[in-house]
């Protein structure tokens, strides 16, 4: 059995540098089925692989905690 992961960009506004990309990736990683985050300031994506599709409110719930915008996918 291969284990499949989903690979999902969103949208962030509001990263401006290293720190925010951080933030975001470090709240979005909290996400329960979260395998991997990368979050790049300059175009305002963050790139999620999860094990299953995840819930978008959880990924802006996650966005917001770390005081930015999801503005929605990619």
């Amino acid at each position: 059995m291969t284990a499949e992961t989903v690979t999902t960009v969103y949208r962030v506004s509001g990263m401006t540098c290293g720190h925010c990309e951080g933030a975001v990736t470090e709240e979005i990683s909290g996400i329960e089925g979260v395998s991997s985050v990368k979050a790049v300031a300059s175009t305002g994506e963050v790139t999620v692989v999860s094990a299953a599709p995840l819930d978008e409110e959880a990924v802006r719930a996650a966005v917001d905690e770390a005081g930015y915008e999801l503005v929605g996918r990619a």
